[in-house]
Order: C-alpha cells, then structure tokens, then sequence
C-alpha cells in the first residue's frame, strides 16, 4: 500500500507542495521513503521552504525502525537539482543594502545542514540523478550512499561564474578526486556526463531514465533486513539488476576526464590561477575539449577563482563536518561582498552577461581579501554548524 503525506508545517507555507513524501510498504511490513522535489520550472532548484521541509522530514524517518531505505528524485524529466535558489538568495542579498544578509547566511547553514544530514544518514539514501545536477543538486546527490546516473546526467559546479565556489561539501568530493581534477573542474566549471560520474565515483550506477518507475517498484519487493549494513547490500543488489554492466564500462572508458587526466594533472600543476588559465588557454587552442573550460574561466569571478584555488590545491585533510563549516565562512563572505549578487544578477537576473568583478583582474587579487574568506566573521559568537 502506497501512503501520500501531509507536508511538513514549516516556516513559509503550511500547504506547500514544493516537496512531496510518500511512503510505500514492502512485503514484510517495512517502508521505503520517497522525496520528490518538485519545482520542475525552477528545475527543482533548492529554496529555503525546501531545504527546512527535506530537514525535517528526514530526521522525522530516521528515528522509524520501519524506514529501511530513503529515495531522493526530482520532478519532470529535466533535473534532478539544477542548484540552491540563487534569484532568492540575489534578492536578500540585495534587500540589505551594505549590511549583511542574514536571511542570505542562513540559507547556506540551512542547506549545508541538510547536505551533512544526508553525508551522515543512518539508513540508506537512494538519489536518482538524472538530468542537470548542478552546485546544490550535488551536493545533495554526493552525500547518498547509493547515486544513479541515466543517460540524460550531466553534472556540474559553475560557481565561479556567479562570484560563489564550489561549495555543499565540494571540497570533500572535489578535493579527493585523482590527478587534481577536482580543481580543474572547480576552476572551468567542466560539465560530467554519466561516465565521467561513474569514474570518479560520484555516480555508482547507470541505469536507463525509463526505469525509474520499474526501479522504485522494485524497492518494495527487496528484502529488507532493517539493519544498515545488511540493507546497503540488499538495496545495491536491486539496483544491479536494472544496470546493463557493459553500457556502464563503455561510458567508464570514454569518459573525457579519464581520456585528459594526465594534461588535466599538468595543466593543473602550477602556483596560481594566472599561471594555470594561460597553461588552459594554451591547451584550448590545441583541443577543442578544453575551449570550454578556457572561455568559463576567462568570464568568471577573478576573487572565486583565486579563492577556489587556495579551496582546492592544498589537501588539508578535514573531516567532512570541518569542510561544511569551513565552507560556510566562505559562503558568509561571500555573501558580504559584491561579487556574488553581481554574478547573479549578469546571468540570472538582468542577463546581460557582463559582470563588473571587484576586483576586475586576478592580479589584483590581494592575500587579505582571499584570507578573508577562510574565516568566520567577528560579529559571529559562535559557528553555526559548530554541533555537526
């Protein structure tokens, strides 16, 4: 029997539709959970109404025995999560003028939360990755213990290009990628297909978009043994049995990232992001596999550049709770310079793709101001994401 559920009440809306739960038994009396996000227009872009209610609602099935298996997927055939609510955040940001923005502050420690709930979450986590995965939508998707691609994914973090960074625990994922091309893809916002996903493990399986309703129905027949361990095991079987293992090799081995990790590691080896985008510039004029990459970093933030290679580059080994509060200090300062509503407002808002970066070169960059972003602010008593 399949069991629809009232939304959370939260903060915003009490009938809010934004996310839809459902829950559906299984043949010895356990549940699997389902969280639709379901913003197909905004391609299930995360608002703040979203994150609270996918908070609550998962720390609501984590205290249920009967829970054996939370699923994560997006409504239409678009997206999964095209990212955070970025028109959102640009109009708290700008609301406040030259103060910061609390509402804007909040909403990264609210969806940092959440992202470090689903890293940690006791049962296992299914997310159905089809369609765009961008910034946000990733991050959520990294933090599954079980992450399907189709034939439709393409995933990617394009911060830079809105004055922001990688962030929602990128320096966790991003960080330990091979032959730094975590930091490549920071810097150039490089779009992964499918077996790109599957070669860095960021995606586990590929299976056709088509199966997504036969795969769900699946899950109800599993047998669920109600204990982590033993369901991680029966919840991987199912999955492989809709997998076509060859398919999945195939995209493995002609992921470009693995065909170029060897001139993405040279490119790559270098002291600063100047040195790097003349080696990309270079390297573009040669491969045209590269012009992406080169024309993304030419447009983008030369402060988030810089910034993102101090993220990158060094390997400070963190937990994956330091690199959600790490990253909140980057995310506060940005939010408290003017970069980041600028970025938004040239692609998203006004459109006219012509950002006025502050500083306007990378070589104008100071030490202070990247330091800056390493730090929680002083009128901050005490970290919010200090009980993770």
């Amino acid at each position: 029997m399949d069991t629809r559920q009232e939304p959370q009440s939260m903060s915003e809306a009490t009938n809010d539709s934004s996310v839809v739960f459902e829950e559906r038994s299984t043949a010895k009396g356990y549940c699997v959970a389902f969280a639709q996000l379901n913003a197909p227009r905004a391609l299930n872009s995360l608002s703040r109404t979203m994150i609270d209610r996918l908070q609550a609602q998962l720390d609501a099935w984590a205290e249920r025995d009967d829970i054996v298996c939370v699923v994560l997927y997006g409504a239409g055939e678009r997206a999964f999560c095209a990212g955070g609510d970025v028109i959102g955040l640009y109009k708290a940001m700008t609301a406040t003028a030259d103060a910061p923005s609390a509402d804007a502050e909040a909403f990264f420690a609210r969806e940092y939360r959440l992202d470090h709930r689903i890293h940690r979450y006791p049962k296992p986590v299914l997310c159905w990755a089809t369609g765009t995965v961008m910034g946000g939508g990733l991050g959520v998707m990294a933090g599954a213990s079980h992450r399907v691609v189709t034939e439709c994914s393409r995933i990617a973090m394009p911060e830079v290009t809105i004055g922001l960074f990688p962030d929602v625990g990128a320096s966790w994922f991003l960080g330990r990628m091979p032959q730094r091309i975590g930091l490549f893809l920071g810097l150039t916002t490089t779009p992964m297909q499918p077996g790109d996903a599957l070669w860095l493990g960021l995606g586990d399986y590929r299976i056709d978009s088509g199966q997504r309703e036969a795969v769900f129905a699946a899950l109800t027949q599993l047998d669920w043994q109600g204990e982590r361990a033993a369901d991680d095991a029966v919840l991987a079987r199912g999955l492989h049995e809709f997998e076509d293992v060859a398919e999945s090799d195939n995209a493995r081995r002609e992921s470009m990232l693995f065909a170029n990790q060897q001139t993405i590691a040279r490119l790559t080896d270098t002291p600063s992001v100047a040195a790097f985008t003349q080696r990309l510039a270079e390297q573009a004029e040669a491969d045209d596999w590269f012009a992406h990459g080169a024309k993304a970093i030419a447009g983008a933030s030369p402060l988030s550049l810089t910034v993102v290679h101090r993220q990158l580059a060094r390997d400070p080994k963190l937990s994956i709770e330091q690199v959600f509060q790490r990253e909140l200090a980057m995310a506060i300062a940005c939010t408290r310079r003017p970069d980041f509503a600028e970025g938004i407002r040239a692609l998203l808002v006004d459109k006219d793709k012509n950002p006025q970066w502050t500083p306007t070169t990378l070589d104008a960059v100071t030490s202070e101001q990247i330091a800056a972003h390493f730090t929680l602010p002083d009128d901050y008593a005490q970290h919010p994401l200090a009980d993770l």
